[in-house]
């Protein structure tokens, strides 16, 4: 009893790894190789998975494909597992009896895109825990280290620095708020959480990451790079152009390219090529720059968009890294200034006092 209590106490977690999702796609691709049914296939990986809300929905997927349903339009019963992106590319290659050689690419491109974001989040860590630190210390100091000393100034009767009287008055207002403070950071952490989730907050998020010029290029060459990756496997699963460019525009997760898809799909969809539409639609190359560009209209030329996109998909990739590598290295020193700051303005304000104090002694 206690142990379905449990289990349903743990699925309320409803929430799908990557990593366990790009396993279930190669798994999958595999048993099929070795001539193994889906349902005993299903059956087989599930074993294997570790998220309790992935296994019952491996197991609805069994019993709609037992009830004579196709493997994609199972997974289209299932929105909130697979993407209508996955979903196409499966009921594509159905079609030509490949459906393992779909499951392969598909884990093959979940993979790439959770290295990437991987990469993101390490570079990333380091400047964080730096700043982390770089806050413990200083509430450390003003809640502990300067009530300690203050009785000293407090007896002096001395006109103390402006340095030294900032120093005390954050420190008395740290001690005096400290249940306010908590009680706001605590306010803003479950609003986050709350917010993040909303369709306004992605939109502002997106903008403000476009104001920050290191940032945004990142954040766009993740994207592109991105994109690259799903237009090249749509269009190697023979989905037609203007489908593939939709299933790209929502897999983008970027509401700024979504809406920038909107206007491209309608001038493809009128018969104009893909990069005269992008060009009419980013007249400044600010989302799509000109070596992007460059090499979408080699393909227009030759045709070979699969290869092409796959080419972008490296470079962007590539290009992540090495602005992932410039932010490091900007975050790295701007955080060592600002503890140097701080170090200088608590020396500067202790030791002025200090002297002014034993000078009224002497």
């Amino acid at each position: 009893m206690e142990n379905t209590n449990l289990n349903k106490e743990i699925i309320l977690i409803k929430k799908i790894w990557v990593i366990d999702k790009y396993n279930f796609f190669e798994y999958i691709s595999v048993m099929l190789d070795w001539w193994v049914w889906v349902t005993e296939s299903l059956e087989s990986v599930n074993s294997k998975i570790s998220s309790p809300y992935f296994k019952e929905k491996i197991r609805e997927l069994m019993t709609y494909i037992s009830s004579w349903d196709s493997f994609s339009k199972s997974m289209r019963k299932l929105p909130q597992v697979f993407s209508a992106s996955e979903i196409s590319i499966v009921e594509a290659w159905e079609s030509t009896w490949q459906l393992s050689k779909s499951l392969m690419k598909l884990s093959e491109d979940l993979k790439k895109v959770h290295e990437l974001k991987n990469k993101i989040k390490t570079a990333l860590t380091y400047p964080l825990i730096i700043f982390l630190f770089l806050g413990l210390a200083l509430s450390i100091v003003l809640t502990y280290v300067i009530p300690s000393i203050k009785p000293l100034f407090e007896d002096a009767w001395v006109e103390l620095p402006i340095a030294t009287k900032a120093l005390l008055a954050a420190s008395n207002f740290m001690i005096n708020n400290v249940w306010f403070i908590f009680l706001f950071i605590a306010t803003t952490i479950v609003f986050f959480i709350w917010y993040k989730n909303t369709k306004t907050w992605k939109i502002s998020i997106e903008h403000f990451l476009f104001s920050m010029p290191l940032i945004w290029k990142i954040y766009k060459n993740y994207i592109l790079a991105n994109i690259s990756s799903n237009l090249s496997t749509l269009i190697w699963s023979w989905i037609n152009i203007v489908k593939a460019l939709n299933l790209v525009s929502k897999a983008s997760n970027s509401y700024i390219y979504m809406e920038l898809f909107d206007e491209i799909i309608l001038r493809v969809s009128k018969w104009l090529g893909i990069v005269k539409s992008i060009e009419e639609v980013d007249v400044e190359k600010e989302y799509f720059p000109s070596d992007y560009l460059q090499m979408l209209s080699v393909w227009e030329k030759t045709a070979n968009l699969e290869s092409i996109s796959l080419k972008l998909n490296k470079q962007y990739e590539k290009e992540v890294d090495y602005s992932l590598a410039r932010l490091t290295k900007w975050i790295e020193p701007i955080a060592i200034l600002f503890a140097w700051i701080f170090v200088l303005w608590f020396a500067f304000a202790i030791f002025w006092a200090i002297l002014k104090v034993t000078e009224t002694v002497s």
